[in-house]
């Protein structure tokens, strides 16, 4: 098996919180490639796994066939199917193999196009504690298929997609909400840059009109008498 081993390509990404993210291609190749991504979290695991499990709520509207995360279900059980359910129809994304509450939920799956092209695929889930009470969620995803599969292509694209949801999803479990705050961010960015424009040109006016009035006052100066030297003489009248 031919293999192209990316040491490194380890990106470090700010996570919501100020935290750090790890996300790293570990291995690309023709017949598979290995994705795995890390970062802390603010909840402890329990919290964490009540997130986790509600996937409708995290997962991106864009990535589902509905169009809608919110058709998405997922039973956390042993066979339990990764669904989403429609007016027009249906699909399994993955079917669980091992749901341990508040430690590991692994699921197998072949994602969104990789379906198609027969693909055996796992997504695992750990959430771990350390001996000071700070909690970590790390995701692993193995996607194998045969030698003319050409999956070191698909790697960079799955990465993009499937770093955006785990992103979301340690949002969602630190926040209750998986929105990027980046956009509520820019937004008000804007805003402060746009009353800081309109403040700038106001101010600009009103320089243009003292200048304008100062202007006016010494260019249209009032009568002055004429010196006492032009005065005509007035004759006497005596």
């Amino acid at each position: 098996m031919r293999v192209r081993w990316i040491l490194q390509t380890t990106v470090w990404v700010a996570a919501c919180m100020g935290g750090v993210a790890h996300a790293e291609i570990k291995l690309a190749a023709a017949d598979g490639f290995w994705l795995a991504y890390a970062a802390p979290l603010q909840a402890t695991p329990t919290k964490a796994w009540a997130a986790l499990v509600q996937v409708g709520k995290w997962w991106d509207d864009e990535h589902t066939w509905s169009g809608k995360a919110a058709n998405l279900s997922l039973k956390p059980t042993a066979g339990g199917c990764w669904c989403e359910t429609w007016a027009a129809g249906s699909a399994e994304h993955g079917r669980v193999l091992m749901a341990l509450p508040g430690r590991l939920l692994r699921i197998e799956a072949a994602l969104g196009p990789l379906q198609e092209h027969a693909l055996n695929g796992v997504l695992s889930l750990w959430l771990r504690q350390d001996d000071y009470g700070k909690a970590r969620i790390e995701l692993e995803y193995r996607v194998n298929g045969g030698s003319a599969s050409a999956l070191d292509a698909f790697a960079p694209q799955v990465d993009d997609v499937l770093g955006a949801q785990f992103a979301r999803l340690v949002r969602y479990i630190d926040t209750g909400d998986a929105a990027q705050p980046a956009k509520a961010e820019q937004v008000a960015a804007d805003s402060a840059r746009g009353a800081a424009a309109r403040a700038a040109i106001l101010e600009e006016w009103k320089q243009e009109l003292e200048r304008d009035a100062a202007a006016r006052k010494a260019g249209a100066p009032a009568p002055a008498a004429p010196a006492a030297a032009e005065r005509p003489r007035r004759e006497d009248p005596r």
